[in-house]
């Protein structure tokens, strides 16, 4: 609070907001639960309750259990009332999510695109949304927008692309996207889109690192209930720290960068492109596979060590390989312990929670959580 009292209307809304996402959370509850949760009277719950009931967004679903009074009515949120599409661009391929309220996945899909910055482009994505929207009959009147995941720096304050490396595209203003599609459409950055959809829903939301190890490697920072953007939007890029200052050329034109060393392709270019075959590979002992982790490691526990030196928080590792890896995180966390000044283990390493579309969820969460604030 910065000292400015609430008024009224501001006090209502955030009742009214805290009850919501209490529903949202439990499932089925009804309004002593609430009362009791929230620490606010009956009386005003019950209100609260009514109103959102009135709005669509809270149903009754008959009777709770009675524990020897009266038994109270069983209200559930209306979490497929309202839903978010989330579309996450990338070199060669788009991946599609639909959500609802509670940020749950209702379906996605993934499709061979390679990237051009034509008009045509954009007018096949759209095709394609409207296509994976038409699979199931998805009523558009309930989409409230869509979240773009996209690789490259995301300036919000002057509301463009500004520098994307890896699809050539700069200084590129959101209306030039968005004017093809029929929502909304909110932009973020692929990592902190994947960073978004491990944090916005963790219980205390706390502080960490993401750490996104796609065909290209980014990273974003989580703190306090949202993504640290930084003074130009560039803040978590980890994919162009120097880790080899002699190395090899990165596709941004500079050497050394970890994305050289660390990006997904690293890997799943030695098997024909497939990353899962790549640790089935490494499963199995095959010694290319063995000899890839290896390297693969040695440069990304130097990345996380320095990473967790400078910040002192965890760090989640997701993107391609986040997702893949399984036990493997061991391996890293053990290399990243040995590195590690103050001997506290690798504890802090840690693999992604949301490993399927996790940017596109991200993108789609971003848009959910707006209109969470407004209820």
């Amino acid at each position: 609070m910065d000292g400015k009292k609430e008024t009224n209307i501001e006090v209502k809304k955030r009742n009214r907001n805290r009850v919501f996402r209490y529903i949202c959370s439990q499932g089925t509850v009804s309004n002593p639960d609430i009362a009791y949760a929230t620490q606010m009277s009956l009386p005003t719950v019950t209100q609260i309750t009514k109103e959102l009931i009135g709005q669509g967004l809270v149903e009754e679903n008959g009777e709770l259990q009675s524990t020897g009074g009266r038994r109270a009515k069983a209200l559930s949120a209306a979490v497929n009332t309202k839903l978010a599409l989330g579309l996450d661009i990338t070199k060669n391929h788009i991946g599609m999510v639909l959500a609802n309220l509670k940020g749950e996945i209702l379906k996605y899909g993934r499709i061979y695109k390679p990237h051009a910055h034509e008009d045509t482009y954009y007018r096949e994505v759209s095709g394609e949304l409207e296509q994976f929207l038409d699979e199931d009959g998805t009523d558009r009147e309930r989409i409230l927008g869509m979240g773009i995941s996209f690789p490259g720096i995301i300036d919000l304050k002057r509301e463009m692309i500004a520098d994307s490396h890896i699809l050539g595209v700069k200084f590129l203003p959101f209306e030039a996207v968005t004017r093809f599609f029929a929502w909304p459409c909110l932009f973020l950055n692929d990592a902190n889109a994947g960073a978004y959809a491990e944090g916005i829903h963790s219980g205390d939301r706390e502080r960490f690192f993401y750490l996104s190890l796609s065909n290209t490697v980014g990273g974003a920072v989580f703190s306090a209930g949202g993504l640290e953007q930084g003074n130009s939007f560039r803040c978590g890029e980890a994919g162009h720290m120097t880790v080899m200052p002699e190395g090899e050329t990165c596709y941004c034109g500079k050497v050394g960068c970890l994305d050289v060393y660390c990006a997904a392709k690293r890997l799943s270019d030695l098997f024909g492109g497939k990353l899962e075959r790549f640790f089935e590979e490494l499963d199995r002992g095959d010694q290319t596979a063995v000899r890839a982790w290896e390297t693969y490691t040695w440069y990304l526990a130097l990345a996380v060590n320095n990473i967790h030196m400078i910040l002192d928080c965890d760090v989640v590792l997701g993107g391609y390989v986040g997702s893949c890896m399984g036990a493997h995180i061991q391996d890293i966390q053990s290399r990243v312990s040995e590195r590690n000044t103050f001997q506290e283990g690798g504890a802090f390493v840690r693999p992604c929670n949301y490993k399927t579309e996790a940017a596109a969820l991200g993108a789609a969460l971003n848009v959910i959580e707006i209109f969470m604030e407004q209820v």
